[in-house]
């Protein structure tokens, strides 16, 4: 049988083992070991079937930290690791080392790089033949009109293979709520060009955060209003982005219900998409053993 219902981006991190550069620019609530363990019964309460590890840094140590997560969790269906895709021999040795592990995709924080113009370089583009050659899927936090630009020019060069959007692409909710409805335009307009390309598939996720403080879920349903109007639900998938989300949530339960709520325009059949079946088929996920 398969998974019905799928978190398809939840993180787990140990900063005494590994390296996350972004850690001395964000609050000390996250600096500490998070594990899929941690989320408790929530899951199971909220009869999710398992979840999608992605990766926080851009290093070996952290995806090798995923990896042993999966294998000591059973709720882990699948984790997005890193690679370095500017360097497309080095990828493709650690994924053939890999080639036993749960890894579905591979990420990397384009949003984080000091070249704007990262993922279009021509290195990063012989990397990304190497993951259409392995059937694995890109994501990437494009979380700037401009990199969402990007996005829509390597799914044209790659048409097989399958990038998702991370975080819806960064809506500016923030600055909706504030009146600045010219920003909200600049990035709905990028959000539909990206949307153009079949392969492009988007994440509802890190919302809470990007509403700013004091949001409601009402503060949050322009965005997903817009990316079902863009995308369909059979292009949209759900993820917590737990804990990153505890910036703008006050638990996994909370973060994993708002995008819920979000949906209740959508009929069953919509509904299933987004929660688990877009990213069941889009990362490949074997179907659930049933229990004997």
């Amino acid at each position: 049988m398969p998974y019905d219902v799928v978190d398809a981006h939840l993180q787990v991190w140990d900063p005494e083992t590994v390296h996350y550069p972004w850690m001395a620019q964000d609050p000390s609530l996250l600096h500490r070991a998070y594990r899929v363990a941690d989320v408790g019964g929530e899951l199971h309460e909220h009869h999710v079937d398992g979840v999608v590890l992605v990766q926080s840094a851009d290093n070996r140590a952290d995806s090798e930290h995923l990896l042993f997560q999966a294998l000591s969790s059973p709720d882990v269906v699948g984790v997005v690791a890193w690679v370095p895709l500017d360097r497309p021999d080095e990828a493709a040795a650690q994924l053939d080392h890999w080639r036993a592990e749960p890894v579905v995709g591979v990420s990397h924080h384009v949003d984080r790089e000091a070249d704007a113009r990262w993922l279009v370089r021509d290195a990063v583009d012989d990397g990304l033949h190497v993951l259409t050659e392995r059937r694995l899927v890109l994501d990437l936090p494009a979380t700037t009109p401009e990199l969402l630009g990007h996005v829509a020019t390597i799914a044209e060069r790659h048409p097989k293979l399958t990038v998702v959007v991370d975080h819806l692409g960064g809506p500016p909710l923030a600055a909706l709520r504030a009146g600045d409805t010219a920003t909200w335009a600049r990035w709905a307009a990028a959000l539909d060009e990206v949307a153009q390309a079949p392969n492009v598939v988007a994440k509802l996720a890190g919302l809470g955060r990007a509403a700013g403080p004091g949001w409601t879920v009402d503060d949050v349903r322009p965005a997903v209003d817009h990316a079902i109007a863009t995308f369909g639900p059979d292009r949209l998938m759900a993820g917590s982005d737990w804990p990153s989300a505890l910036h703008g949530h006050a638990s996994w339960e909370q973060a994993w219900c708002t995008v819920a709520t979000t949906l209740d325009g959508l009929d069953a059949a919509g509904r299933a998409c987004v929660l688990g079946r877009t990213a069941v088929e889009v990362y490949g996920i074997p179907p659930l053993v049933a229990a004997s």
